[in-house]
């Protein structure tokens, strides 16, 4: 029997593009739309169904476009609206969705809004936009709570006032250039309604909403019981200002718009957010029916190297989220985070130094693993080819925020952010044009050997790994179902069965162990000897009937 169609996004792949370091187009040494056109028929042939794209708003660029000074339009670093229009319809002709990268938690403070309000009197309804407050002190000298920036240093800036005295301070949970926007004022949420219909306008497919747990904070701004939480774990912590019950009032509102434009032409529109919050029943709470289509599972992203602990995430997942009718949105890399190659290349024992070729290997059976789960999966640019992260840039070349925050580079976002390798044996390997005086980020020599060309040239690669996973995952009915039960395996290794016919295993050891299931797999990340699961490997089989028990399926 046939199985009906779902919903695109339900399970779709998903490739995000970091703008600026995707593909260059102008020869500048910055990716730029006109790049991301030209790359887009690797998307295709690579096999995802669509591509997240990181904001392109005008900005002045503190932090690579989160910081937006304007959100319709589009920064001239990147192209302009014409050349947007062009990527959206090039994207849809070879059968690609957009989702556009929105940030509404904070802006910039060259948005309009706030340079009004820096020009206003304290009370005025330009501050009101915002959260301006006075300060603590004899002289109102102290920021007004004790609340730390999430990208190191105080939450508050103090301001001086039009005729020239010390005056209040701005809350910006982010970096002194990103003041937090005040959702509790309607001026804000009818504006990016407007910003939404703006993009929706221009045929984007949905949105990627940045920091979903944001917008509102407690109406007082009292002084939080753990201030240090959010800069020490580089996350949404203070209960004070993050994942407040009134966000989802938010999520609703933005369902409600998207939904009727779905309802208009029948072409669903997606929101998926940035949802770092405790436990999977607390993103669960996100993804109820009228609230966001998708929510990025981290958990998986920072779970250890170990069977038991990918095991015991996935079943959180599919216990907690699944229930909501929604899928499990897998994730293994984005552009916050060390890339999987390098984290997995670390040792399980102590005083072992990292090995990048273990590091590889496990990266790929891990992405075997994930693209073999129901539900969606997004990718970060890169993976693909089995980059690891740069380690060593010079700290000249360095440009991260949080790094110049903390002065400690280790902390900094910009290693999985040099520009991809794409043919050629020095840089800037294809990224941008010869005539190109150097990448916004330098180039290691060693990206020779990742570079798109060489990868797709070699059979072996982690690149055709994901291409082939990519082609079956299409065209293999038994992971069309929500479906996944749990088999017996050897040690060290996770086994589990999808619809009728489909078997995973990941062995997480260092050493071959006896394939869970008779036969030769369809696709291994690593071929071992016959009837043996390589080391740090994945692989897929598909077998006449799978054992154990009867299918759980996921609730409705």
């Amino acid at each position: 029997m046939a199985i009906p169609p779902v919903p695109w996004w339900r399970d779709a792949v998903m490739y995000q593009v970091y703008l600026r370091s995707f593909r260059d187009g102008n020869g500048d040494g910055v990716g730029d739309l006109r790049g991301a056109r030209s790359g887009l028929p690797y998307l295709a042939a690579l096999g995802v169904d669509g591509l997240w794209l990181s904001p392109c708003f005008p900005s002045p660029q503190y932090d690579h476009g989160y910081d937006v000074a304007d959100y319709c339009a589009i920064d001239p670093l990147f192209g302009d609206l014409d050349e947007f229009g062009r990527l959206v319809d090039d994207a849809h002709r070879l059968g690609l969705k957009v989702i556009l990268d929105v940030v509404p938690n904070h802006c910039s403070t060259q948005h309009p809004w706030f340079q009004k309000a820096l020009g206003s009197e304290p009370g005025s309804p330009a501050r009101a936009r915002f959260h301006f407050a006075h300060g603590r002190g004899e002289s109102g000298e102290l920021p007004p709570n004790n609340w730390r920036a999430m990208f190191g240093g105080p939450a508050w800036t103090r301001i001086q006032e039009p005729d020239g005295r010390p005056g209040q301070w701005y809350l910006h949970l982010f970096t002194p250039h990103q003041p937090d926007l005040a959702w509790r004022n309607p001026d804000v949420a009818d504006h990016f309604d407007d910003v939404l219909r703006f993009w929706l306008d221009r045929g984007v497919d949905g949105f990627r909403i940045d920091v979903a747990v944001g917008l509102y904070k407690h109406p007082e701004l009292p002084d939080s019981p753990e201030p240090d939480a959010d800069e020490e774990a580089r996350d949404a912590v203070n209960p004070l200002a993050w994942n407040r019950p009134e966000v989802h009032a938010v999520w609703r509102r933005w369902r409600a718009l998207c939904d009727a434009y779905t309802a208009s032409d029948g072409r669903e529109r997606v929101l998926v957010g940035e949802v770092a919050v405790p436990t999977p029943a607390d993103q669960a709470l996100y993804l109820r029916p009228d609230e966001l289509h998708q929510a990025f599972y981290f958990d998986l992203l920072h779970a250890p190297w170990d069977a038991g602990a990918f095991r015991l995430r996935i079943e959180a997942a599919l216990r907690d989220i699944a229930a909501t009718g929604a899928p499990v949105t897998w994730v293994l890399n984005n552009h916050d985070q060390q890339r999987s190659v390098t984290r997995y290349s670390r040792s399980r024992r102590l005083g072992e130094v990292p090995d990048l070729e273990r590091g590889e290997a496990r990266a790929r059976a891990a992405a075997l693993m994930m693209l073999a789960l129901p539900g969606s999966v997004y990718l970060y640019q890169g993976e693909e080819l089995g980059l690891p992260e740069v380690t060593d840039l010079p700290p000249h070349a360095l440009t991260d925020p949080i790094a110049t925050a903390t002065g400690d580079p280790r902390r900094g976002r910009d290693g999985c952010r040099v520009p991809l390798p794409w043919s050629g044996p020095q840089a800037p390997f294809g990224f941008s044009g010869e005539e190109c005086a150097g990448t916004w980020l330098p180039q290691p020599d060693w990206f020779a050997g990742y570079s798109v060309e060489s990868r797709r040239r070699d059979g072996r690669s982690t690149w055709h790994v994901y291409r082939d996973a990519l082609q079956l995952r299409c065209s293999l009915l038994p992971l069309r179902g929500p479906e996944l039960r749990w088999l017996d395996g050897p040690p060290d290794s996770i086994v589990f069965a999808r619809g009728d016919g489909f078997v995973c295993a990941v062995n997480f050891g260092d050493a071959p162990v006896a394939a869970p299931v008779p036969g030769e797999p369809v696709l291994s990340s690593t071929p071992g000897d016959e009837g043996k699961l390589a080391a740090n490997s994945a692989a897929w089989w598909l077998v006449d009937r799978t054992p154990g028990p009867a299918p759980r399926p996921a609730p409705a």
